[in-house]
């Protein structure tokens, strides 16, 4: 063993908590030989990836973006759909794609290639775009950009399970998550500094922040070590739907997976519902973006490394617990309307339940993430995270635009209720089930 990789061996047993890092489940004896330096290659990618989807966010970032170049409020509604479906709907294809690969790393390079550009064409539109064709390119650019993060959100999961052991696979999501927020924490701050400084020139830097991210994030994946895998059970689109819809019939935890995790959409759609209500309340101006930036970036940082030890433990559990914190936030979100004047017109209080929701909301990420790594193998794990995303990417664009709908008459209050209300039955039905983490 070389000095450089006796280096990177205590340093990864020191981070993980581990005594012996040759001790693997689930990969092969060569991935357990290269894991000290492939955790590192991928904390980084991962870090470049989630630093870059705090700077780009769909629920923050775009929607000032639309609005300092005076595109229509319609297409404002439109962010967060494409932005989720457009990843989430092609996977299946992409699965089979990626099944006739011995080596997957370079799909995963492909996405991030393409979200940097995605992101240098918004850092462009922020400088340059205006109006109805300004706000249309915007969802150009975004198409693209989610349909690279569709290539990637595969690709990541299925290198990720070839060459990372089981039971640290969440502490190294918490850790690049809890240091992208602590980055993010930093953007915010400047932001806050800045005022009421011309906002197109912030956003386009920030967009061109994440297109830095992303380049690193594919730098890193293509030095990933990563032994070619098997290239058995290749399919088209159809075939993996087919395939998809019979693994959820022969597999109970699969299919109850699939329904907490359809349920568990609750907290990612409350969250511009609830920025939008701070918004309506306090005000559009940049300060207040960067205060929600500042408290997302806080609650990242904070949140990560705790989620990601305890989804090692049982993803289960950590799905429940988040979902229990979000009802709570949601209600407390809806109770603020019912806040005196002098509070109720400052950000500060939106900001605080924003980021308790943004705790729930990673400890959801990390945790169903880890459960569906965990409750595969490498023979199906890529088909059963393509189906799962497809699945709830095609009921993220159907509830999205009912509550979309339903906003017009409950108003954004009445509708973090009826999220509060779908957050406890995320709660119970994760409650339910079954652990995949127990050694066997």
């Amino acid at each position: 063993m070389s000095a450089q990789q006796a280096s990177l061996t205590r340093l990864f047993e020191r981070v993980t908590g581990d005594e012996d890092s040759r001790m693997c489940r689930d990969i092969s004896d060569e991935a357990c030989h290269e894991q000290p330096g492939n955790f590192f290659r991928h904390l980084i990618a991962a870090l470049g990836n989630k630093l870059a989807d705090e700077l780009s966010n769909a629920r923050l970032i775009l929607p000032w973006l639309m609005g300092a170049i005076g595109a229509p409020i319609w297409m404002v509604g439109l962010l967060v759909p494409i932005r989720e479906a457009g990843a989430l709907l092609p996977q299946l294809m992409i699965a089979g794609y990626i099944r006739l690969r011995p080596v997957r790393k370079w799909v995963w390079v492909i996405g991030g290639i393409v979200q940097a550009i995605g992101a240098l064409l918004l850092a462009l539109l922020a400088l340059f775009g205006h109006g109805n064709w300004g706000g249309m390119l915007v969802l150009i650019a975004l198409t693209g950009l989610a349909l690279g993060r569709g290539l990637s959100s595969v690709a990541t999961k299925d290198v990720l399970g070839k060459t990372i052991a089981k039971q640290r696979r969440g502490t190294l999501m918490g850790w690049s998550a809890s240091v992208a927020g602590a980055l993010t924490l930093i953007v915010g701050a400047g932001m806050v500094i800045l005022d009421d400084q011309p906002g197109t020139w912030a956003l386009a830097i920030l967009l061109f922040a994440a297109a830095l991210g992303w380049a690193l994030n594919a730098l890193c994946a293509a030095m990933i070590r990563e032994t070619p895998g098997a290239i058995e059970g290749g399919a088209n689109a159809w075939d993996s739907i087919k395939q998809g819809v019979s693994l959820m019939r022969r597999d109970r935890r699969f299919l109850h997976f699939n329904l907490s995790r359809a349920l568990l959409l609750s907290s990612a759609l409350a969250l511009p519902y609830l920025a939008l209500l701070g918004q309506q309340n306090s005000g559009t101006d940049l300060a207040s973006l960067g205060i929600l930036i500042l408290t997302s970036g806080a609650a990242s940082m904070i949140a990560g490394p705790i989620w990601g030890r305890l989804a090692d433990r049982s993803s289960r559990r950590v799905m429940r617990n988040s979902a229990i914190g979000a009802a709570v936030c949601c209600l407390a979100g809806a109770a603020c309307v019912w806040l005196p004047a002098p509070i109720r017109t400052s950000v500060w209080p939106y900001a605080l339940i924003y980021g308790l929701l943004m705790i729930a909301h990673a400890g959801v990420r990390l945790g169903r993430k880890t459960y569906v790594i965990d409750l595969s193998d490498s023979s199906t794990r890529a088909l059963y995270v393509a189906f799962s995303n497809t699945f709830t990417g095609a009921l993220m664009l159907v509830v999205g635009l009912l509550l979309g709908a339903l906003a017009q008459w409950l108003g954004s209050a009445g509708l973090m209720l009826m999220l509060a209300v779908l957050a406890v039955a995320a709660a119970l039905s994760s409650h339910a089930l079954a652990e995949v983490e127990t050694p066997s």
